[in-house]
């Protein structure tokens, strides 16, 4: 007699699921080639279900009908949900192959078509036509699985997982549909469960609650975190001014939604770079009031024909220098594991030194009385060995700098996240003109692309970054490190610089402060609510001016991916129910601090209850796994090591592995 199926659930149909359909399809048609088919099989037939309330492949923030000014902020030829058919699988493909081959045979309208032919390589697409490609592989992938012998059946329910409970030999889901998607579906039973959620909704924390309880006692309009394309932008009237809490990559949606998105448009000036762009508005504009705590938007992407510029070569952060350093016992730290701040960071900052001076003295020679003298004088500083815990090389750097090149000027890397610190502006005036000139600047840099001393230090903090992500992923930074010193000013350092919006956007911004219709506030803002006056206030203890003053305020950013601040009725009851908990970290005092995701053990990650027992068929990948990951909202690198820049697809094929392999016991 046949065994019973062997019955597996993913939660969550976006890029996380649908890379482990991709691996699950790939194992099993890599084991038909190398051995006999039936032989090959599992021992159990796979039953599949997949559930998600919104479309299998782009899931909710990938919806291809969401409006195309919502552009991605890595270039076409990057990111991707399956490795790259060269590598020898033919139902996934890589983003960039989905554009180099015009759609792939997807079904696409004239205006997707029109946007792939105008995409080049090194292009921001849209994250509509980002969607159309996961809904054409989520297809691909599905009709292959469809077909495979070993694949009993396939199915796809539109509805919401609210509850997960142990049964006997599994695991039961009860599932939701909202109104008018259709009739109740009865519960799953599963042996195995891959928690692929996604961006899920969040809690506000208490300042945000507060300031959404005040705002509608007193009649005034305030928009807590959310995912953009799902925000009503044209509840803020024509003219009125609003306060923008964040100059992230979310006030740039938020910009374009209330100009473009009105119908206003950008037209060519003519002009060199930061003077690209004039607005030609339609009257139906808000006053956009915008303030972060850094006092500037983040930078953006320098124009290169690859993701990191091909000049950049890191010499002294290596995995493998990290690596040995931490099986020899780095001081100060146990065996096997590194802190940021002594161990990492000062190997990363002498290859941003080097590669900013070396771009330097090849563009700007004239700045140097000997160029190569003067590399070779740093280079020594730099390649002599590192005592951990001693800083004075830096010292030694920058007086090298202000001997030698005193017109180049010391490359002040951490003050990078913060380009007007200790600066007071008189008047909004004074400020909006520093800005604007920043933006002007930043503009020109990004332009200059490789011939760009700063982009390409910044290219190396960003090359950097990945190696760091490694290194947090196979869990060699301490608790302490990750949440003090990574968390706090490091990531917002490389956020900042690295992460930001094409070059295209920065002109457009440039041109809607020109134009007026963006304001900043300054650094450090305080945000407020008079109750009496019935308005929310923002000023800058930077600018010496009146605060600014509206009616509606939104915060510009995502709902936190916190596990314990979530509202996603699935991930609380998880947590409720002692099915899951948070990842208990200890902060530098010794005292234990949730972390942001899960507690998970493995790879594949199962599932860790409050028991701290790991349950055998609950998987998570992506963004939940952020307490043991670090940048899990990133897409996979096309063409990049399971280990490293494709660690997401890594994740997603332990756990195919693992799938398989349960089905192959009956």
């Amino acid at each position: 007699m046949a065994a019973p199926p062997f019955t597996l659930v993913i939660v969550g149909s976006g890029p996380r699921g649908t890379s482990t359909l991709e691996r699950v399809l790939a194992r099993l048609e890599a084991a038909d080639q190398v051995r006999d088919p039936e032989g090959s099989r599992p021992a159990r037939r796979l039953e599949i279900t997949v559930v998600d309330p919104c479309e299998p492949g782009p899931g909710h923030v990938w919806a291809p009908e969401q409006p195309r000014y919502y552009l991605m902020n890595t270039p076409a030829l990057y990111p991707t949900v399956a490795p790259a058919r060269g590598l020898g699988n033919n139902a996934g493909l890589t983003f960039e192959e989905f554009r180099v081959g015009g759609g792939d045979g997807a079904d696409l309208d004239a205006v997707e078509r029109a946007e792939l032919a105008e995409l080049a390589a090194n292009g921001f697409p849209s994250r509509a036509i980002y969607g159309s490609y996961l809904r054409h592989v989520f297809s691909r992938v599905r009709d292959r699985l469809e077909a495979h012998p070993a694949v009993a059946s396939f199915t796809v329910v539109r509805a919401e997982a609210t509850c997960l409970r142990r049964e006997a030999n599994g695991y039961r889901l009860s599932l939701e549909r909202k109104t008018g998607q259709g009739p109740a579906v009865p519960d799953l039973v599963a042996e195995a469960v891959v928690l692929a959620v996604g961006h899920v909704p969040a809690h506000a924390n208490p300042l945000q609650r507060t300031a959404g309880e005040r705002a509608t006692a007193v009649g005034l309009h305030y928009q807590g975190p959310n995912v953009p394309a799902d925000v009503d932008w044209g509840i803020y009237p024509a003219g009125e001014p609003v306060l923008v809490r964040g100059l992230g990559l979310n006030f740039f949606d938020a910009m374009t939604a209330m100009t473009v998105g009105r119908g206003g448009c950008f037209v060519s000036t003519g002009k060199g770079p930061g003077h690209a762009l004039e607005y030609r508005g339609t009257g139906r504009e808000p006053l956009l009031h915008a303030a972060s705590r850094r006092g500037a938007p983040y930078r953006a992407k320098a124009c290169i024909d690859s993701f990191l510029p091909a000049s950049v070569s890191l010499r002294h952060l290596t995995f493998d220098a990290v690596h040995a350093l931490a099986a020899d016992g780095a001081p100060g730290e146990p065996r096997g594991k590194v802190g940021f701040n002594a161990h990492i960071w000062p190997l990363l900052h002498r290859d941003v030194l080097h590669t900013y001076y070396a771009t330097l003295a090849r563009v700007s020679p004239e700045l140097f009385e000997e160029p190569g003298t003067f590399l070779a004088e740093l280079d020594d500083i730099l390649d002599a060995p590192h005592v951990h815990g001693q800083e004075v090389w830096r010292t030694v750097a920058r007086e090298l700098v202000e001997r030698a090149a005193p017109e180049a000027r010391w490359l002040d890397v951490a003050g990078l996240g913060h380009p007007f610190a200790d600066r007071g502006f008189v008047g909004h005036s004074a400020y909006q003109g520093a800005v604007l000139q920043y933006l002007e600047h930043d503009a020109e840099s990004s332009a200059r692309g490789e011939d760009d001393p700063l982009k390409m230090a910044i290219g190396a903090l960003n090359a950097g970054r990945g190696i760091v992500k490694r290194l947090v992923a196979e869990g060699m930074l301490d608790d302490a490190s990750r949440l003090d010193e990574l968390g706090r000013w490091f990531e917002p350092l490389v956020e900042g610089l690295a992460s930001g919006p094409p070059l295209q956007r920065i002109e457009e911004l440039a041109a809607l402060a020109r134009a007026g219709i963006v304001q900043f506030v300054g650094p450090d803002p305080v945000f407020s609510l008079d109750e009496e006056a019935a308005c929310f206030a923002a000023s800058s203890p930077w600018v010496q001016d009146e605060p600014v003053t509206a009616q509606y305020m939104f915060e510009a950013m995502m709902p936190a991916n916190r596990v314990a601040q979530t509202a996603s009725p699935l991930l609380e009851q998880l947590w409720a129910d002692g099915l899951a908990r948070p990842r208990l970290m200890l902060n530098p005092e010794g005292e234990g601090v949730y972390g942001s995701g899960f507690d998970v053990v493995g790879q594949p990650y199962r599932l860790v209850d409050a028991a701290g027992i790991a349950h055998r068929g609950i998987f998570v990948l992506g963004l939940q796994l952020s307490s043991v990951q670090w940048g899990t909202a990133i897409a996979a690198e096309a063409g990049a090591g399971f280990a490293d820049g494709a660690r997401t697809l890594g994740d997603a094929d332990a756990v195919a592995s693992e799938v398989l392999r349960m089905a192959a016991r009956i």
